[in-house]
């Protein structure tokens, strides 16, 4: 399948908030709907000469603040954390390892065009698609088409991003089995277009008991300073604040 783009249907994915560390699996039936889309391009991912050289996103420039380098290291951080960021595979190769999972598996990879950062690549009805992650002033976003840029929401990690659309359709599939209209969210919203769905990571490895266990905490704790852990149990909490 070519390379896709993600397109939200409307401004509405502005309301629903899901910051790393203060959106929980509990928060989701109070939150407003969210219907994003994703499209082809029928633009296979390859390199792009034409654009600037991924080193350029991967580490701020000179000019940048420290602040903002710290920013980034951390979102790495964050990322390599998760386990389901497999770095520098291709394409095919991610294809072939999401053929094998269900739909709405998924995994972050390094992106295979030099004018992005990442790529999320995520197993559709359609078989695996691929929906690049760009860097830029600070915060990460989908990349995609002019006119839809500003209903697309920025944040500052990956794994933010990733997380705000997971939570956003594990929400609204649990808005669609409590509908008495099955007609309300169609998997396809338009011709060629595909509803994003997002359910379960991919780990590279098997992740440890310890991280699992961290993951079950923040989906259940707002605070990690309420819990009556020694402190350094709670810096290993604060080290990944995410649900997924």
């Amino acid at each position: 399948m070519g390379h896709t783009q993600c397109i939200s249907k409307s401004a509405d994915c502005q309301a629903f908030v899901a910051q790393s560390g203060s959106c929980r699996l509990d928060e989701l039936r109070t939150e407003p709907l969210v219907t994003p889309v994703i499209t082809s391009d029928l633009i296979p991912e390859k390199p792009d000469t034409t654009t600037g050289l991924k080193e350029r996103r991967l580490e701020p420039n000179r000019a940048d603040s420290s602040e903002e380098a710290q920013r980034l290291q951390n979102a790495m951080t964050h990322l390599h954390n998760s386990g389901w960021y497999w770095g520098s595979i291709t394409a095919a190769e991610a294809k072939q390892h999401l053929n094998k999972a269900l739909d709405g598996s998924f995994l972050v990879r390094d992106s295979s065009n030099p004018g992005y950062l990442l790529t999320l690549s995520v197993k559709t009805e359609l078989g695996p698609t691929h929906l690049r992650i760009e860097y830029s002033n600070g915060h990460f976003g989908f990349d995609s088409v002019v006119m839809a840029r500003p209903h697309l929401r920025q944040f500052k990690g990956a794994v933010d991003l990733v997380q705000y659309y997971t939570l956003a359709y594990r929400r609204q599939a649990t808005h669609r089995e409590l509908s008495t209209d099955p007609d309300t969210f169609p998997t396809a919203t338009a011709e060629n277009t595909l509803q994003l769905k997002l359910t379960k990571p991919l780990h590279k490895a098997a992740p440890s008991l310890q991280h699992l266990c961290r993951v079950v905490i923040n989906q259940h704790c707002n605070d990690h300073g309420d819990l009556p852990l020694p402190e350094r149990l709670k810096d290993f909490l604060r080290e990944y604040p995410f649900v997924l």
